[in-house]
């Protein structure tokens, strides 16, 4: 099961694909972790596929990594007694905390701290912008609206404040809940929602407690704002574009894709791009060859993984989301112009650290002696992630104690992770790669890997020794 890539593919799992025949069919195609999506579904759902995944894993004997996404809170309007209504422009509609049923006068905002945040002048965009509002008067308990643009507006819908920092819990009630539930199921990561500050991360990773990996979920221009903060605090990133393009100028979004995703690679951190990348699959067998050339920009970014949603939880072809994304992945890593830009854009070496320096000589060393792969041995995944963040063109294999760090890897652009035994010494850790590099494929007799590893093992943090090695 060695990819044909180095780029990783996420797919969420839902009602087109629970049964365990298709999900074994997604992971044949090419799924390297797999997306639990707790707007949907209810735990029972959740534990079934992951049970279903975890019978995979034995089965193939790699581990696969299991993300748990967050809700979040839902800002929603109310509803309406005819179940919408109609706009015109320059039109004006009070928001107020009202749960009677709205009309085009009026509608319910069941939301007190949005209706006591948003100031004069700034503007509440709703079904996913569609609508566009700008707050022209408020009072106790009410907001008053102009409408800007659009042309109806029906129950429930959605809505998003641009440049406004809600006094809001990035974790609901409902979140927390979820949250100690996917705990005891035993996913490897926790995707949070809806973060606008660090303070926001923070409160998640004490309730995790390190039970399991922490991805925050930009999508709010203050997460931009306070990428620095959060990204300290954090294990990695998913960039969830489809609020975040709302929120922010459409023009905006390619600019902001290219700056988080190198600033997250060189945090040595993983970095997810999501949402709408292969949306109209939902329907269609193919995609649009906007959407191909979209996928396509992510992996030449040097993104870890891209990520389909309603394609593979919803959709009408699952199975072909996930095929075509794995070509055009594919497709991008062997053009000749992919491999400049990513060896263009290497992180800064001058770190002055023991530890940055002997995988960044590892990079270098292998690239020089045209090597089979590159090994590691890790206990926390340090290691590993500090030779992922220089994004080498051959393999990074994986070699590790702990299944839990194996999983989490699986996120990890280039990391083909293998859960071993335990080894006390470095030349043990060596005989070990030897076979292991042999076994999953990787290499065979006379060829050369290069291997770095922390010794004393068990350190995390402390790769101090380079080794190359031959084959058998």
């Amino acid at each position: 099961m060695i990819r044909a890539r180095q780029t990783k593919i996420v797919a969420t799992l839902g009602p087109a694909s629970s049964t365990p025949e298709m999900i074994r069919k997604l992971f044949m195609a090419g799924v390297d972790i797999f997306r639990l999506n707790f707007s949907h579904g209810t735990h029972e759902d959740h534990k079934s596929r992951l049970q279903i995944i975890r019978d995979l894993e034995k089965e193939f004997a790699r581990p696969i990594g299991i993300i748990a996404d967050l809700q979040g809170p839902k800002l929603r309007v109310g509803k309406f007694a005819d179940g919408k209504i109609d706009l015109k422009p320059g039109q004006e509609i009070i928001l107020d905390l009202d749960p009677a049923l709205g009309d085009e006068k009026r509608v319910n905002l069941p939301h007190p701290e949005v209706i006591n945040t948003m100031p004069v002048g700034s503007f509440i965009l709703l079904d996913d912008g569609k609508v566009r509002m700008e707050i022209v008067g408020r009072g106790d308990g009410f907001l008053k609206g102009k409408i800007i643009s659009g042309r109806t507006l029906s129950n429930n819908k959605g809505f998003n404040v641009p440049g406004v920092v809600l006094p809001i819990s990035a974790l609901t009630e409902k979140d927390r809940v979820d949250l100690v539930a996917a705990l005891e199921m035993g996913v490897d990561w926790i995707a949070q929602s809806f973060v606008q500050k660090p303070e926001d991360v923070a409160e998640a990773k004490e309730l995790i407690a390190g039970r399991a990996a922490l991805m925050i979920k930009v999508e709010k221009p203050s997460a931009l704002e306070h990428l620095d903060g959060m990204l300290a605090l954090c294990d990695g990133v998913m960039l969830a574009r489809g609020d975040l393009g709302v929120e922010i100028p459409a023009e905006d979004v390619p600019v902001v894709q290219k700056q988080v995703v190198r600033k997250v690679r060189h945090a040595g951190k993983p970095i997810v791009v999501a949402t709408q990348m292969l949306e109209s699959m939902i329907e269609n067998p193919s995609p649009t060859r906007a959407e191909a050339s979209d996928v396509a920009t992510a992996v030449f970014d040097g993104t870890d993984a891209v990520m389909l949603s309603a394609e593979t939880a919803a959709g009408n072809y699952p199975l072909e989301a996930v095929a075509i994304m794995d070509r055009i992945c594919q497709r991008v890593e062997k053009d000749p112009h992919y491999r400049s830009l990513i060896d263009a854009d290497h992180p800064d070496a001058r770190r002055h650290d023991a530890s940055d320096a002997i995988t960044i000589a590892a990079d270098q060393v292998a690239h020089d002696l045209n090597a089979a792969c590159i090994t590691t041995y890790t206990t926390s995944g340090s290691t590993a992630l500090r030779a992922v963040r220089q994004r080498p063109a051959m393999r990074i294999l994986v070699l590790t104690q702990n299944l839990s760090t194996a999983r989490r890897l699986a996120v990890s652009y280039g990391v083909h992770a293998v859960e071993v035994a335990e080894v006390e010494t470095f030349a043990e850790a060596v005989v070990l790669a030897r076979q292991t590099v042999k076994d999953q494929g990787l290499a065979k007799a006379g060829q050369r890997f290069v291997m770095t590893a922390g010794v004393p093992f068990g350190t995390p943090g402390s790769t101090n020794i380079l080794r190359v090695a031959e084959v058998e």
